[in-house]
Order: structure tokens, then sequence, then C-alpha cells
């Protein structure tokens, strides 16, 4: 859902007191079903939307004559800027908005406001492979978003790559949505990590204040963390030569990982892809088979040929049926 969206239907149940979802598309230029959909997330997201079913019904801000924003509770105020803060895709126009609001907020709550705009940063590039499918939150997202948002340490159960469980105490600091991974950027014990949200097991609130380190800025801490897993996929890499049909897919398959030349005079297509090792590379490039030759290094060269002697010996063709009138010889020689 737009941020300018969002807001926009708030200030319409402000200033009407009750909407419904065909008077919000009318006035959104959206349809009927989306009207409804955002209607149904503002209240999902925590904010005072309510909706009253039958003749004269329509959605309207709890109660009543309550429909002044700057009215709103602190978890009301949490959940506005979690879903349209500065971090999101609103407009400059909607920010101007969303400060202006905040200033309006109650002391008690500005701060946790202020806190909620800036808990979240949204990286829409991939890591440099595959695009990735959009996919439901995790299950753990809600809770950590508060414990960023209300600065509390929590303890994680966590599941590493290699399957591994740990149980750790952490400073959360921010949220970022890659694509449609959701990470946890935390202090510890070692430092700043970053944690997957879908590896989180269990979440448990210390009620502990979070020490937040001096001069921390999340979407800079964001930027530097993208640098070094960019450098992981780039830490090996691959030059050869593919058929023009073969170019369009390594572009979907590796993003920015490949690099592509102009034509040569026998028409392939100079290519260099990169990747974690050699021996992954490998493993990535062998499902092109005959579309793409590469010509070094040999590491990896040699590494698709112990792929594909693997394979062979794995997959061997079947055998030819006899042909006709041919005798089936079977036994051994007398």
């Amino acid at each position: 859902m737009r941020a300018d969206r969002l807001v926009a239907i708030l200030l319409m149940l402000q200033a009407r007191k009750q909407v419904t979802a065909a008077e919000v598309a009318a006035e959104l230029e959206i349809s009927e079903r989306t009207a409804r959909r955002d209607l149904e997330a503002l209240g999902q997201a925590g904010l005072p939307v309510y909706s009253r079913q039958g003749k004269g019904g329509g959605w309207s801000l709890l109660g009543g004559a309550r429909t002044d924003l700057s009215g709103l509770t602190a978890s009301e105020a949490r959940a506005l800027f979690l879903v349209a803060g500065p971090s999101s895709s609103a407009t400059p126009e909607v920010k101007a908005a969303l400060r202006k609001l905040v200033r309006a907020l109650p002391e008690p709550f500005r701060e946790q406001a202020e806190a909620a705009s800036q808990a979240v940063v949204v990286d829409l590039a991939g890591w440099g492979g595959s695009p990735r499918t959009e996919r439901p939150a995790p299950p753990h997202l809600d809770r950590l978003q508060r414990a960023v948002v209300e600065g509390e340490q929590v303890r994680l159960v966590y599941e590493d790559r290699q399957r591994a469980v740990t149980e750790r105490t952490v400073h959360p600091l921010g949220l970022a949505a890659k694509r449609w991974v959701w990470y946890l950027v935390a202090d510890t014990e070692a430092g700043l990590r970053t944690f997957r949200v879908d590896r989180v097991r269990a979440v448990e609130g210390l009620g502990v204040p979070v020490v937040r380190p001096p001069g921390f800025d999340l979407a800079e801490a964001w930027r530097m963390v993208t640098e070094q897993m960019g450098e992981r996929y780039r830490a090996a890499s691959a030059r050869g030569r593919a058929r023009p049909d073969a170019v369009g897919v390594l572009r979907m398959v590796f993003g920015p990982r490949v690099r592509v030349g102009p034509p040569d005079a026998d028409g392939t297509v100079p290519v260099e892809v990169s990747g974690g090792s050699e021996h992954v590379l490998a493993a990535e490039l062998a499902g092109f088979g005959a579309m793409l030759e590469v010509l070094e290094p040999e590491g990896v060269r040699a590494e698709l040929a112990r792929i594909g002697a693997e394979l062979s010996a794995t997959y061997p063709p079947p055998q030819a049926d006899a042909a006709p009138g041919t005798p089936h010889i079977s036994g051994s020689a007398s």
C-alpha cells in the first residue's frame, strides 16, 4: 500500500468522520477492492479504523468525534510511521505531512513516533541472483519492530544457514527489507550483526533498554552491510562467451553480477560473471550447458568438467533399441 494513499485515507476519515469503500475508490481513483484492502490494512496495522456493516455503514475512526490525528495513542502513532514513514515510498509531500503530524503528537508519543519513522529501510535491489517472489511477512517481524521502536533488548533463538540453533541477547537497532526478505540489524557482543528474520525461531523481550552506538544511522549501517555482502558475491569471476539467446537468461539469473560485451564477429557475446567462489560459480554456470563456454579461469573450467563427468556417470544416455532383425546375444561364448 502506497504511503500517500494511506495518509489520504486517514485525512478523509478525519474530515468526513465516516467513508465507504466506494467513496474512497472514487476519491483516490482506485478500485473498490483496493480501497477495501487499504482500509482493512490500516486497522490491521493498529490504527483505530473500524467498519460498520449494513445500511448507513462504512469506515470510521474509533470514538466518532475523536477524529483528530494528533490524538493517536502511542501504539497507533508507531503503526502509522512504521507503515508510512520516511523510509517508505512516500512522496516528499507526504513526508512533509508526516513531519507536521509528529510535531502535533503529544510529547510522550513524539519520541517513539520519530523512532518508528527511522526503524525500517527498504532496499529494492536483490543480492545479485534471480528475482525472488513475494512472500508473507515472517512470524516474528511485528515483535521485532516493536522492540526496535521501543528500544528493548531481546533474546533471540536463531537458526543459521547451517541449521545450527543458538540463543543470544541482542540490541535491536533497525529492520531492513531486501526485496521480500527481512533482516534485523542489531548490536551484539561481537559487534554489529544482521539476522534474517525468517530464521528467528523465538523472541523474548527482556525489559532492558537498548544501548545504541553513538551516531548510529540505520541507512548508513545497511549500506555498509550490502557493500560487504556484495564483495562476497564478487570474490571470484569467470569469463567466457555466450550464445545470443543466453544473454537474457544470464541477466535474469545473475543480475548485476554479469557484465556483457558487444557481440564478436562469430556472433557470440563476451560475458563476465562474478560469484562467491570458483566452486559455487561453476555450479551456477553448469546449468547453461553449451549455451555458455567458460574460457577462464582454469579453476572454474576444471570444476565444470568435474560436474559434467559426475552428471554423465549419474545420468547415462539410454541404450538405443536394437535394429529390427538383429539377433539378441546373451551369455558367454562357448
